[in-house]
């Protein structure tokens, strides 16, 4: 294999510069030339395909920065069409013509759903990465769990998890962390840390919607930020219970500070916010109001005379507010731990395609033996039975649903990612640059702008 395509898909991470860095880096010791392929997927269906050469020389060009967030090759969330076989034939030619052997794709669930018609015509294989940590297995028979029926309200179908018979164990987690998640839950539990100190100065119960569509990861991993309150998707809240305890907990402490994720139900499974689809092949919904809908509950079942009677607020709008920690989780510079494993999977990306093995996924497994490794795995076996690929739930083991705290082995999942995952550059960093003196008088000086010199198109 002498050049391979790549490119970034769905939304952005922290990590995927690193990502693309390490696939360089290893495409370098192996002489192969490695073609990033402008703005995702969107990308093949211009017939001029714009693209670049990211090692020239087998050398990377000086944009490629690994501590940058984002993706100097761009991202959209178009995906092919599995059924439009003209369109793929051209598509696959349009590669073809440019000399690319190979793809790498560098995203989530979505993607690895959105590559599978390609890999019928070119050897592909997927890096991971999602903030939200949802693209794996937790163990490896879980998409067999999965029951479909047809819905009610479309032509398509409905898909719903059967209770599940495996005995869990952490070692067992196929992609144990995705890049990105790491710097996510930095950025998330910073946040709480802030909040907490205008709860606590202004007496006030403090809401936090942190983001993960229907997986809890984010919002577990803000117990590092020491909220009181951790509500997760996979768990139904027992609103009553929880008003209780936060009842309990702002006599004793005069605040409280609940994080939860935008994907979160209710008893009867219902979601608090509202629910927009969007366009990706996995079928990922847009979440949005999980904060606002939990505050409004919250309003209405303590009262405005609670606070009266503690002479802190006049009513219970006042009292309780909502922040949500928004895109900052998932842009700027990724710590340490993002970087690294990026950069591995990056190249074991590259590895699998000279290997052969088409439609696989570079994974980042860990045990207590090995510690944290990249391996490859069939991407068929992410798939249920009809050839679906789900996003990964976190398991419920990890959430301590009494205490809505992470569960003894929700901490000893996190501790292996997070002891060490900032390293002492990062901190340095925040030092030197950011209050440089030259950020008053220098404008911003966007990447696209030298990218966009280097970018090339096919006849």
């Amino acid at each position: 294999m002498k050049r391979i395509g790549i490119l970034t898909a769905g939304g952005d991470t922290p990590a995927l510069n690193a990502t693309i860095h390490g696939a360089v880096t290893r495409a370098n010791q192996l002489k192969i030339e490695i073609i990033g392929l402008i703005k995702g997927f969107n990308s093949l269906f211009n017939p001029r395909l714009p693209h670049l050469h990211l090692n020239p020389l087998f050398q990377e060009i000086p944009e490629l920065d690994p501590t940058k967030g984002g993706t100097l090759i761009g991202s959209s969330r178009d995906y092919v069409d599995p059924n439009n076989s003209a369109e793929l034939d051209t598509i696959a030619a349009h590669l073809r013509k440019l000399g690319i052997e190979g793809l790498i794709c560098i995203g989530g669930d979505g993607t690895l759903n959105g590559l599978q018609p390609l890999a019928d015509r070119l050897p592909t294989v997927l890096a991971p990465k999602t903030i939200d940590n949802d693209l794996g297995l937790n163990y490896a028979n879980e998409p067999d769990e999965w029951v479909r029926s047809k819905d009610a309200e479309g032509d398509g179908y409905k898909y719903r998890r059967t209770d599940s018979r495996a005995i869990f164990a952490l070692d067992q987690i196929i992609n144990y962390a995705t890049p990105g998640y790491a710097t996510a839950v930095f950025v998330s539990a910073s946040g709480v840390e802030r909040i907490r100190t205008t709860a606590e100065s202004h007496r006030r119960i403090a809401i936090i919607e942190v983001m993960g569509r229907h997986s809890g990861y984010i919002a577990l991993g803000t117990a590092y930020g020491q909220p009181d309150l951790i509500l997760v998707p996979e768990v139904a809240i027992d609103l009553d219970r929880m008003v209780e305890r936060v009842k309990y907990l702002y006599d004793l402490q005069k605040n409280v500070v609940i994080v939860c994720g935008e994907g979160i139900v209710d008893e009867q499974g219902h979601e608090f916010g509202s629910e927009t689809r969007s366009t990706d092949p996995a079928g990922n919904i847009v979440l949005s109001g999980a904060g606002d809908a939990l505050r409004a509950k919250l309003m209405r079942m303590i009262g405005d005379r609670y606070f009266q009677l503690y002479r802190r607020a006049a009513t219970a709008h006042e009292a309780i507010f909502i922040r949500k920690v928004g895109h900052t989780q998932r842009g700027g510079r990724p710590i340490l731990f993002d970087r690294f494993y990026a950069a591995q999977l990056g190249g074991k990306a590259v590895e699998l395609l000279v290997e052969g093995r088409n439609n696989a996924v570079a994974i980042l497994q860990h045990n207590e033996a090995k510690g944290f490794h990249v391996e490859g795995y069939d991407a068929n076996r992410f798939r249920d039975r009809w050839g679906h690929i789900h996003a990964r739930y976190m398991h419920r083991s990890f959430y301590d649903r009494d205490r809505m705290m992470p569960s003894q082995t929700g901490i000893d999942y996190m501790l292996p990612i997070f002891t060490d995952a900032i390293g002492n550059e990062d901190m340095e960093v925040v030092r030197t640059e950011l209050f440089a003196p030259g950020s008053l008088t220098h404008a911003y000086h966007s990447i696209n702008t030298d990218v966009h010199k280097r970018i090339r198109y096919i006849d």
